[in-house]
This record gives C-alpha cells, structure tokens and sequence, in this order.
C-alpha cells in the first residue's frame, strides 16, 4: 500500500507548520490560556489558511478536500497544540454535509467554510459516560418549530460557539438538533480546562432549535467518530513535538560529566517511545481511511485507533516527564503542557477502558453473527 502524499498535500502540510512555528509560538499559546483558552483571532487565522473549508463540499464554499488531507492538518496542529478547535469544525462539517437538508446546508456551511461561524457538538452529558446512545436531553415539536431543554457538560468553546449541535430525544428517539448561542432559553458557562483549552456547561431551556436530522445517533456517530480521527492525528503531531523536546533537553543536560542521551538505559526508554508514537502513527492513518466504511467496521475501527493511541499517549508522556526530572511539571517548561494535552486528549471521545469494552463487544457480536 502506497502512503506516500500528494505534491498538493505536502504543500499543506508545509503551510500548517509555517503557521504553526511562527504565529503559534509557545509565547502566544501561554497568553491564549491566560486569557481563557480561545482566540477568536487565531481560529480567524486558520480560516484565512482556508482550514475551515477542508472538507466543507465545493458546492457550498469548501475545498471538498478528504479525511487524509484533514488528518494533515490536524497532525501538524497537533505539534503546537493549537487550542482553537477545529476538530468541532470538522465533526459539524460531516454532520451537515451528510444529514442537513439542502436549507440547512446552505445557510450554515459558507459561514463555517469562511470561519464567520463556529458550530461545536453538545452531546455529553453527567450520566451518559461516553456512551452516545444515552441522551435526556428532550426536544418539543409544535408545528414546524422545535423547542430543546437540555443541560450539556465540557462543549469545546461552549461559550465562544455561535452554535451547538445538540442530540435531543424526540418521539422515543435521539435526534439531532442546531442550536444558536443567541438563543432564547439558551445559556452557557466557560471555563479553562486542564489542558488549557476552553470548555462550557451548555444549559437550554425550551431553546428555539433547528432539526438537522430525526437520526440523530447515526449522525452523532459519524461525527463523533470524525473527531475520534481528527484526535488522533493530532495525538501525532503532540507525541512526536514531546519526543523531540525529550531528546533536545537529554542531549543537553549533563550528569557527571556527560549528557544523559549517552546513558544507555535513557536510550531504550526513548526507543520505546519511538516505537510508541510509530504504532500510534500507523493507528491514526487506519482511523482516518475506515472513515468511509460502513457504520458497524468504522466505529469498530475507530474504537481500535483510540485504544492503540490511548495507550501510546500515557506512555510517551509519562516518560517524557520522568526523563526530564521535575523541571518537566513546571508550568514554565514546555514539556508539562504537552504532558496535560496528552492526558486530555486520553479521555477524549472516550478513555482507553471505554473504547478497550468497545473493542471487545464487537468482537463478541461479529463471532456471534460467524459462528
């Protein structure tokens, strides 16, 4: 199998990192966290790379561009751990383009192509552990308006959207609904998160609401599994960014005399970082090329991606700090903030116990239906 990319692809990757090394500086990332965890200028900048509208459709102003193409980018911003989410602008792009009717796309999907409008997902809630099958979240029908009540945990920039994606149950099942932050009935609490990011409590009460689709778990899943991709391309590019930092600072620190990059035993522990983040790389391209299958081998899949990745992610970073001693939990040193984003984005989607249970569970159904 080829995985060698494009001429087209390399030069996105190339224009990501530019960004990324220079506009997205270390000094910049910290002043972002202090000042909240968004910068409504930053993901400007990504819309002016034209980020936005990866993989929003042509015909509604996007570049039409694939799930590889965006695992790129998310590498790439995986390395500076950029904390503007434009994982929520992918999974809102899949959910539209996919389940919205033709109004719903052509009033939402320019703006969001053109970053003039941020739309996140606002499905977890306090009891659903992970699961995405578990929704009380209620929707109300009168006409053709709809109504939601909901109360919606840890939304991406919950607070800085200009609107959510809310599973809600109508008629004995979960749909799917787009919600306006301006909204009446409609309010939000932000907060910093551990990783530095911005997160929100999302609270509707009979919140004027706009159905995308009455399937709202296929749907939900499809993106959910659209940001589990998105994730782990960028686990990637964090990984890789905390092996570099790791080695640079063993080349330079001296024990008796020496740099510790010459102790041997430090020598294997980096090799078995390398050969962590190479599974983990090998996992993110398999999330990525499943996200065309059928529903069933995609979230299987998926789920596989996630615990392979999960488990690179503790190792990688745990042995990051405890080779750089106690300067790797200060809040000065760079490594710690890689370490934090590593951790998060671990229970992200669903931790590696959730997604091992997955795993097994499918397992046990395709043996049923085999055997």
């Amino acid at each position: 199998m080829d995985f060698d990319f494009t001429e087209d692809q390399q030069s996105l990757r190339d224009a990501v990192a530019r960004w990324v090394d220079k506009g997205y500086a270390f000094e910049r990332r910290n002043a972002i966290v202090a000042a909240g965890g968004f910068d409504r200028s930053a993901y400007g900048e990504l819309a002016e790379l034209g980020l936005t509208a990866l993989t929003v459709p042509e015909a509604n102003g996007g570049m039409g561009l694939g799930a590889v193409d965006a695992m790129i980018v998310m590498e790439e911003l995986g390395r500076g751990i950029v904390l503007e989410p434009l994982t929520q602008t992918l999974i809102a792009t899949n959910v539209l383009s996919q389940f919205a009717d033709t109004a719903t796309k052509d009033r939402w999907l320019p703006r969001i192509a053109g970053g003039e409008a941020l739309v996140v997902l606002a499905q977890q809630e306090l009891k659903s552990r992970y699961r995405l099958d578990v929704c009380e979240a209620k929707a109300s029908r009168s006409g053709s308006d709809y109504t939601v009540s909901a109360s919606k945990s840890i939304v991406p920039a919950g607070d800085q959207a200009d609107a959510w994606l809310v599973p809600a149950q109508l008629d004995g099942q979960i749909a799917l609904f787009l919600v306006e932050r301006s909204a009446s009935g409609a309010s939000s609490q932000g907060y910093v998160t551990q990783d530095g990011s911005r997160a929100a409590e999302v609270r509707l009460t009979d919140a004027p609401a706009e159905l995308v689709t009455t399937d709202g778990l296929a749907a939900l899943e499809s993106g959910v599994d659209t940001g589990i991709a998105a994730l782990c391309a960028y686990a990637i590019g964090a990984m890789e960014k905390t092996l570099s930092v790791t080695t640079e600072y063993m080349n330079q620190r001296k024990q008796f005399g020496v740099a510790i990059a010459s102790f041997q035993a430090l020598q294997h522990r980096v090799a078995d970082m390398k050969m962590q983040l190479e599974l983990a790389r090998s996992m993110s391209y398999f999330a990525s090329l499943k996200l065309g299958d059928d529903p069933a081998a995609r979230r299987r899949a998926l789920s596989q991606a996630k615990v392979q990745i999960g488990n690179s992610m503790r190792f990688v970073g745990q042995q990051a700090v405890q080779l750089h001693g106690g300067i790797g939990v200060t809040d000065e040193y760079i490594v710690s903030h890689y370490f934090k984003a590593l951790t998060q984005l671990e229970m992200t989607f669903g931790d590696t116990l959730y997604h091992l249970g997955q795993v097994s569970d499918r397992m046990k159904e395709t043996a049923g239906v085999f055997g």
